[in-house]
């Protein structure tokens, strides 16, 4: 008897074995976040080189860590025709995943406002959060690239904060970024690009973002 309890008792100790090695694999495995920053991006070396030190010795700061720093780029588009086209939010998100670099999110409806013949839970746009290395690299495209091929451009307004260090920028044509093909846009849409900050107030916001190389000027005006 206590023969055959062994028999049966041997495969599951090689189940067991077997899980463990592959557990043990798996946590021998990288993070993403370790991986990620390895990858080199100009913007976040150069913050890490030169904006850190220029703000310390602007603001005072005795410590390293309370220097300011980009937390996340959240990028909102919203689309009224919708309503009317569902299939158009499909072409948003393709065209916003090539800006991005990264998948969005659709977003719904909370609530149905007859008026607009909107339904809860209808889709009505899509969004998507960049951070680490991709956030860099957007910013990187966003400042060199995107924002001096708008028309009549003279800067971006330097105060629309939100009293916590955290910034908004309204762009009126998608078809700025590199990644899109203007004679194949099936839809012309705008976004609402918020950068969010460790900062304390919006001074020290406005001068991290202007060290990265946001041209902003002193009015109020939205990007044409």
């Amino acid at each position: 008897m206590a023969n055959e309890k062994k028999e049966k008792k041997a495969p599951k100790t090689e189940k067991t074995e077997e899980l463990k090695g592959k557990k043990s694999t798996k946590k021998s495995e990288p993070k993403e976040d370790f991986v990620e920053e390895k990858v080199p991006v100009r913007l976040r070396d150069y913050y890490k080189s030169d904006i850190v030190k220029g703000l310390s010795g602007k603001f005072g700061y005795k410590n390293p860590f309370q220097v300011p720093k980009l937390q996340k780029i959240s990028i909102n588009v919203g689309v009224g025709a919708a309503t009317q086209d569902p299939k158009i939010v499909e072409v948003i998100v393709k065209e916003l995943e090539n800006i991005a670099g990264q998948k969005p999110v659709v977003t719904k409806a909370k609530k149905s406002v007859s008026n607009f013949k909107l339904r809860e839970g209808m889709k009505i746009g899509a969004k998507v959060t960049l951070r680490k290395a991709r956030m860099y690299e957007f910013l990187d495209k966003l400042i060199n690239i995107a924002i001096p091929r708008i028309r009549d451009f003279r800067g971006v307004p330097d105060k629309s904060f939100d009293g916590n260090g955290n910034y908004t920028l309204g762009v009126k044509e998608h078809v700025i970024f590199p990644e899109i093909n203007i004679d194949a846009v099936q839809k012309h849409f705008g976004m609402d690009i918020t950068f969010v900050t460790s900062a304390n107030s919006d001074d020290e916001a406005r001068e991290l973002l202007r060290a990265f190389g946001m041209p902003f000027v002193k009015r109020e005006a939205s990007v044409n």
